[in-house]
């Protein structure tokens, strides 16, 4: 069997992990085979150990196994107990009968480390790579890349539009694409990015036309205007007309540019209607009026990916800006 080494709950609702968990004889030729297999743990017991639902066969990964440290660190509680109601990945290692009922040994640090050898150790700066949101954090987001092992995507990686917090972008659960940016060969830690995936400035740019309204999101707000994020890599600077308005009928500025009493960072985040003034290429500029702004249930951009993530596995470069822009912008791997 040739294992598939994807970020943990990818396996889950796979045909073959459900027949290989779903009796003793699964799981006893899963076992021959080292297959990696998921399930969801159900219980930490007092020793630490956590409990793997496997279709009414008890999974337990002792406390030693749940998590691979290359530099053989003791496993903090928090990383034992966090997993609990999420789903693991595992190798089966044991099977046998304890007070008449069958009990499977697993060990998801055997996942890992097969993770690691197979896998993460082949990956180059430019691999396009499946990764999944577990943790956020002001300064980016954890993402499991393979087994559970987990990389650091930084907040300035995520997209060329700034964002305040990764949660203005991201959700715990998410699944996304990811770019390898670099790799710390002295600790073995794999750093990643995304926003080469979400197109350049023209990419984006063609989207649109001057003369229509379309949708966006405030993102930050200067004494001379108001930058609206369209896509993910793209956001213009709106003026704003004598007579706008909130939608809860506060004012916010004039075209004058002065900010009101009302202008405050609680806007950040919102959504906004504005009017496409003009679109300059060569200046990677786009100037919006602003329309209105209202309340939305979230402040995240659909992530829509310009390059075909499926099928492309490695870049080498990418550059941001227009050819023919004064200003260049890049990522070489």
């Amino acid at each position: 069997m040739i294992n598939v080494y994807k970020p943990e709950g990818m396996l889950s609702s796979n045909i073959q992990n459900r027949e290989l968990t779903s009796n003793r004889a699964g799981l006893e030729k899963a076992m021959a085979m080292g297959a990696i297999l998921e399930g969801t743990v159900v219980l930490c017991d007092s020793d630490m150990n956590l409990h793997v639902d496997l279709h009414g066969i008890t999974g337990i990964i002792p406390r030693s196994e749940v998590v691979y440290s290359k530099n053989g660190e003791d496993i903090k509680d928090i990383a034992i107990i966090t997993r609990v109601g999420k789903p693991v990945c595992f190798k089966v290692m044991g099977i046998a009968e304890q007070d008449g009922k069958t009990v499977a040994l697993l060990s998801r640090r055997e996942a890992q480390i097969e993770c690691l050898r197979n896998y993460i150790s082949d990956l180059i700066p430019g691999d396009i790579i499946q990764a999944k949101v577990t943790h956020l954090e002001n300064f980016g987001a954890f993402v499991d890349i393979g087994c559970g092992i987990v990389s650091l995507l930084t907040v300035d990686c995520i997209s060329v539009s700034r964002i305040s917090h990764p949660k203005d972008r991201l959700f715990c659960g998410m699944q996304l694409y990811t770019v390898v940016k670099n790799i710390d060969e002295s600790n073995g830690r794999i750093f990643v990015s995304m926003r080469e995936l979400l197109g350049t400035w023209e990419e984006n740019a063609n989207l649109y036309s001057p003369g229509q309204t379309v949708a966006g999101i405030i993102r930050s707000i200067e004494s001379y205007g108001v930058f609206v994020e369209l896509m993910p890599n793209l956001a213009g600077l709106a003026e704003l007309r004598d007579d706008f308005r909130l939608s809860d009928q506060s004012p916010l500025t004039s075209s004058s540019g002065k900010k009101s009493a009302f202008c405050d960072e609680n806007l950040i985040g919102r959504f906004a209607a504005v009017y496409i003034k003009s679109i300059i290429p060569e200046r990677m500029k786009i100037k919006l009026v602003l329309i209105d702004s209202y309340k939305g249930e979230h402040a995240q951009s659909k992530l829509k990916y310009f390059i075909d993530c499926e099928n492309v596995t490695h870049i080498d470069s990418w550059q941001y800006s227009p050819e023919y822009s004064g200003k260049k912008i890049e990522t070489v791997f």
